[in-house]
């Protein structure tokens, strides 16, 4: 269970990008001294939350920010949600295989629509030059970039949109692919 100092940190790092100082710890946990801070955050480090580096600044450690999972729920008919309080689960872990390659674009056009991305998604995705039949890709294809399944057969090759009223592209002068799609995100 989080306590109110570890979601405050939490809250600080995603407004920020970087783990509070003391003295702006001070200022979050309204205290007035640097040496309280200091013990809630020994306290944190006991608890593997955060971490310190060869400098000695805080860096948030492997768990920090992980949310927790608690469970199933049926898409189906109603029945009860089975809870799991302990669990948790770290969406970069869990989305995120090579960090160094992964990188997230916006979806603008609808060609993918029955592939179940629409404008306004986010898509997160790993770059690579190789792709298996049938992945969803971001493709180079005669000098322009787009978002469609690759299809291959032999030593063919073509980009296939998933959207009915849209036709499949088929390179004339060049194709690359420069990333494979791993995870789709969508706000509500």
């Amino acid at each position: 269970m989080k306590n109110i100092y570890q979601t405050k940190i939490e809250s600080f790092y995603q407004g920020n990008k970087r783990m509070p100082t003391y003295s702006e710890m001070m200022k979050l946990f309204s205290f007035k001294s640097k040496n309280a801070v200091f013990r809630i955050v020994e306290k944190l480090m006991e608890a593997g939350l955060v971490a310190k580096d060869h400098l000695g600044r805080l860096i948030p450690s492997e768990t920090f920010g992980e949310i927790p999972k608690l469970g199933l729920v049926k898409a189906g008919f109603p029945s009860e949600v089975d809870e799991i309080p302990d669990t948790t689960i770290n969406l970069d872990d869990f989305l995120i295989k090579n960090k160094a390659l992964t990188y997230m674009l916006e979806v603008d056009g609808d060609s993918m629509i029955d592939a179940h991305i629409e404008k306004g998604d986010s898509i997160l995705v790993e770059k690579t030059n190789q792709a298996k039949d049938r992945e969803i890709v971001i493709a180079e294809v005669d000098g322009e970039f787009t978002l469609k399944y690759f299809r291959q057969s032999g030593a063919k090759v073509w980009l296939e949109p998933a959207n009915k009223n849209l036709k499949p592209i088929y390179p004339k002068h060049s194709f690359n692919i420069a990333a494979v799609v791993k995870a789709v995100i969508r706000k509500y």
